[in-house]
């Protein structure tokens, strides 16, 4: 490995982190924050973030792409290709819950021109895919339903979910998986 590839060391590696995790809460709070206030939460010199981001853009692009690589980890420490569909479905709700609670702000970002972060979300999203053909074929989902619209449906309840502020995310993947796979009605006063 040349010098200019070389991997960061450790120190590098958990300032950058504690540099990502501080701009993370200042800017769900403040996204008008400047660098300096995210060093000030950091507990770094002014200097040491500017060192390490060229621009304050640089520094939420970096942060869009931890959260993205945060997501896919989530994603797949679920095991969805491997684990019974249900059992899948809930554990990945539940560990993308956590992700985009913890790491919000990053994640609306990340949906950048980076093309990384483009194909680590396309990697996700056929995973998804596969997870909800998956469950059709093992009938957690009806046999007439669309599994790319339950997919759909599916993303719109994580969205709305991660806007409970403080929720569980185990309590809140029950809910997302309850409500996708019964729906919120009774089923009276249909014909």
């Amino acid at each position: 490995m040349s010098e200019t590839t070389r991997a960061p060391r450790s120190d590098t590696e958990r300032t950058m982190r504690t540099i990502l995790e501080a701009a993370e809460r200042v800017l769900s709070r403040n996204p008008a924050a400047s660098m300096e206030q995210i060093a000030e939460a950091a507990g770094v010199a002014r200097t040491t973030v500017h060192r390490r981001f060229a621009s304050r853009e640089a520094l939420v692009d970096a942060m869009a792409a931890w959260a993205t690589r945060q997501f896919a980890e989530a994603v797949a420490a679920a095991h969805p290709d491997t684990t019974p569909p249900l059992v899948a479905l809930y554990q990945v709700t539940a560990n993308v819950l956590r992700v985009k609670s913890d790491w919000g702000f990053a994640m609306s970002r990340a949906l950048s021109a980076d093309p990384e972060v483009a194909r680590v979300h396309a990697d996700v999203e056929e995973r998804c895919e596969r997870l909800f053909r998956k469950a059709q074929e093992a009938g957690v989902l009806r046999e007439e339903v669309d599994p790319l619209w339950a997919k759909r449906v599916y993303y719109a309840l994580i969205h709305e979910s991660v806007q409970v502020r403080d929720g569980d995310p185990d309590a809140l993947a029950a809910r997302v998986v309850d409500t996708l796979l019964r729906g919120v009605g009774t089923g009276r006063g249909l014909a």
